[in-house]
């Protein structure tokens, strides 16, 4: 073998590793959740990473690619009071211990899109998924039926995180999930 040809090999193949590496996309999640009493006043906050699921990830290509027979659109959102950490698949990737009475469709004009970034909200009123003291720890993004009153399977779950600095909720209190998906290549 010739050694121009060697050393053009090897200059091609650390260059097509440094194009592949400035062509990623990068989601990067945020969760803001607030908690408000019954006088409109925010009492306690909670911001953390969320993770995009592997169904998420798959989600948003098929979407990106006009794909037929992938779901349309995110529906709503779960919450939860388990602990078990985020993952991309497998257990962490759905709702754990879901709370009754939360899965809920996401606040008019939701999702919306700008710059890059998918926005998606849910404001729990006063008398919806209160927890009785306990606390609410976990959030999913789903699409699958909101109207059933019941944990989500990783197979239709999107984005879940796991709360920072969990809290109750109760009955007159009002509680606000506010999620980002920024988009950037990396």
């Amino acid at each position: 073998m010739n050694e121009n040809t060697r050393i053009t090999d090897s200059l091609s193949a650390r260059f097509d590793r440094v194009r592949e590496a400035s062509d990623l996309i990068v989601i990067e999640g945020i969760l803001t959740v607030e908690w408000f009493d019954e006088r409109g006043r925010k009492y306690h906050e909670s911001q953390q990473h969320n993770m995009i699921t592997t169904v998420g990830d798959n989600w948003y290509v098929a979407r990106a690619a006009a794909l037929s027979g992938v779901p349309a659109a995110a529906t709503g959102m779960k919450l939860g009071t388990g602990s078990t950490a985020p993952a991309k698949t497998g257990a962490g990737a759905a709702l754990v211990t879901y709370l009754a009475g939360s899965n809920k469709a996401f606040d008019a004009t939701f999702p919306s899109v700008a710059a890059n970034v998918v926005t998606y909200k849910r404001t729990y009123a006063a008398g919806e998924a209160t927890s009785a003291g306990t606390n609410i720890t976990e959030c999913v993004i789903v699409f699958d039926t909101i109207a059933t009153d019941a944990t989500s399977a990783a197979a239709a779950t999107v984005s879940r995180a796991l709360f920072s600095s969990p809290a109750p909720k109760a009955a007159g209190d009002a509680l606000v999930a506010t999620w980002t998906h920024t988009f950037t290549g990396a």
